[in-house]
């Protein structure tokens, strides 16, 4: 009997051990799910707590190059004014400015000569009234008496070929020699009240516009003949008179 009675007791106690055996199993595994879980969060936190700008700035490499202040022109160079025949009016003088034009042009003219000497020697002066640069090509075509029909003055040698620049409100200078005859007593020469001068384009061709010098004071008339010369267009006095007072 008693022999029965540990025998009915030994299976309450296996089962009681395999009740208590699950429930550990069951609360080993529930720990290792909250560990598990745990070192989750724990391996993503580097992730979630990193500085905004160390993922995107990773690998960024500083600006390291100099501003070139070209202003996205290509250049910080200034820019000259141009020599070429671009934008030009004149007919092909070189530059990029227009010919000077005889309405534009105020002039004078001044005796070169001493007092008591025969009037030859005379600065022909022009003034240009607008504020914008022209230019004046080659000898003016100067005539010693009326009309179209006058012969024109011979230059003094070769023009010089390159034009003159007369900035706005600046002058340029021609020297004209206008009487070579020294035979005196009654002879008679031609006389002169006035000198003309029409202007020459770029290309060689006389442009419209004539220029009239009237005679300095105290000067009604001058002798005049074939002797006559005119230099060409120059930026100073100097330059243009010095060969002229040669003669």
């Amino acid at each position: 009997m008693n022999s029965q009675t540990i025998r009915a007791g030994s299976p309450r106690r296996g089962l009681r051990g395999a009740v208590l055996g699950a429930t550990a199993i069951v609360a080993l595994l529930t720990t290792t799910a909250c560990q598990s879980s745990g070192g989750d969060d724990k391996a993503a936190a580097p992730t979630a707590t990193a500085p905004s700008g160390s993922a995107s700035g990773a690998g960024k490499t500083p600006e390291t190059t100099a501003p070139t202040g070209d202003s996205g022109t290509g250049s910080s160079s200034p820019t000259h004014a141009g020599t070429g025949d671009s934008g030009e009016t004149g007919g092909g003088n070189g530059t990029k400015y227009a010919d000077c034009e005889a309405a534009g042009l105020g002039t004078a003219v001044e005796l070169q000569d001493q007092p008591g000497e025969s009037p030859r020697h005379f600065l022909l002066t022009v003034t240009n009234k607008s504020k914008t640069p022209c230019v004046l090509n080659d000898a003016p075509q100067v005539r010693l008496t009326a009309g179209n029909d006058a012969p024109i003055v011979r230059p003094l040698g070769e023009p010089d070929t390159e034009p003159v620049v007369v900035e706005g409100g600046g002058k340029a200078y021609a020297g004209l020699y206008v009487f070579g005859n020294d035979e005196g007593g009654e002879a008679e020469y031609d006389q002169s009240d006035r000198f003309t001068a029409t202007l020459v384009a770029g290309e060689g061709t006389e442009l419209s516009g004539t220029l009239v010098f009237d005679l300095p004071d105290g000067l009604d008339t001058v002798s005049v003949d074939d002797a006559a010369r005119v230099n060409g267009w120059a930026g100073t006095e100097g330059l243009a008179m010095r060969p002229i007072n040669q003669l």
